[in-house]
């Protein structure tokens, strides 16, 4: 295991219960060190940068990297959830390069870490205001005012959960919110998908592959997916349905054991067996900051690219470019679909090479 600090995280026998808030704990302390004070005054004395990057998950890092090494000294506001969806990740073993698998808080420290090593300097606090009107842009961290010729925005997707305490508890100790990072852990398990749209059926199709069987849970008495998606699922003799239900509780003290489950039309709770609950009711992206500056789509995800609705330049190269030029947006923040951390990273990679690009042109 590859440690990004000589105290690497908690030992898995360490987390207790809860091991989310241990691993946001090892973020904000040893992993992942806030600045100090003298930096923040610093940075209030010298807030002008020609990129500023919001949001340090993969994508937010990579293109932190990739705009260091381009000598642009990126500037990134970080946030207090440093680090992005993988600090609530225990073990990743499809990142390349990692045969034996590495802790997501690991593999985070090792991106930030990297990215600092090239000059990007990082404020762990969260952007609270931006203004793209006019350059150099301005992005607002309470008091302080960072203006900056380019800004990359990166600020990524929370999976929506179900709002249980026994689900948060139990969040990388069987509930998980992505298949395809975390299916080959429960081979020959029984497994439970909650949800009915296409993500719960692309779910459970993904899932199939390694469960013994599995259980859809869906509060209605019908799918909303997709009718090829229901048919697939249907047709598989290891997904079964069982509607007009909500997980009451997860169950299972150390590990997910099952759910209990409350039928919405009589209320009788029902005990369900399961190695792992997989949520997959939908994601919410990480954009009210930006909402009235940039062009949203109806779900919220930044629009970017040809996908623009108004485009400043239809022939821009810049795959990355949002409806203001000189905004650039990489990750889960523009990806309905994928939503993997070597993905995010890829496009922060385009999204620092953009900049970069544009930079040029504008003569910085």
């Amino acid at each position: 295991m590859l440690k990004a600090y000589p105290e690497g995280p908690p030992s898995s026998e360490g987390w207790g219960p809860n091991l989310g808030a241990a691993l946001r704990t090892y973020a904000s302390g040893p992993g992942i060190p806030e600045a100090s004070k003298e930096f923040y005054a610093h940075m209030a004395d010298n807030g002008h940068h020609k990129v500023i990057i919001i949001g340090s998950g993969p994508a937010g890092l990579t293109a932190a990297l990739y705009s260091a090494r381009a000598n642009l000294s990126p500037l990134v506001i970080e946030g207090f959830d440093a680090g992005g969806q993988l600090m609530l990740t225990s073990d990743v073993e499809n990142y390349p390069g990692f045969p034996d698998g590495v802790i997501g808080p690991d593999l985070m420290a090792l991106f930030r870490k990297q990215a600092e090593r090239f000059g990007a300097t990082f404020v762990t606090d969260d952007a609270s205001g931006v203004d793209f009107s006019e350059r150099p842009f301005k992005v607002q961290v309470r008091k302080d005012a960072f203006t900056a010729e380019a800004v990359i925005v990166a600020t990524g997707a929370k999976a929506k959960m179900l709002g249980l305490e026994s689900e948060h508890r139990l969040l990388g100790r069987g509930v998980s919110t992505c298949a395809t990072c975390d299916g080959a852990f429960f081979k020959n398990q029984e497994l439970l998908v909650v949800g009915g749209g296409d993500s719960a059926l692309e779910e459970a199709l993904f899932l199939q592959r390694f469960a013994s069987k599995l259980a859809v849970i869906h509060r209605r008495d019908q799918l909303r997916a997709s009718k090829i998606m229901q048919d697939r699922a249907m047709a598989s003799d290891k997904i079964s349905f069982v509607w007009n239900s909500t997980v009451d509780e997860v169950l299972g003290n150390q590990k997910v054991e099952g759910a209990r489950l409350r039928n919405l039309q009589t209320g009788e709770l029902t005990d369900i067996s399961a190695g792992g609950m997989f949520v997959a009711i939908g994601h919410t992206p990480n954009t009210s900051l930006f909402r009235g500056h940039l062009e949203l789509d109806p779900a919220g995800y930044i629009v970017a690219g040809k996908n623009l609705s108004v485009d400043w330049n239809p022939a821009s190269p810049y795959e990355t470019r949002t409806s203001v030029e000189g905004v650039f947006a990489a990750g889960d923040v523009v990806d309905h679909t994928y939503r993997q951390a070597i993905t995010a990273s890829g496009t922060g990679c385009m999204a620092s090479i953009d900049a970069e690009r544009w930079l040029e042109s504008k003569g910085h």
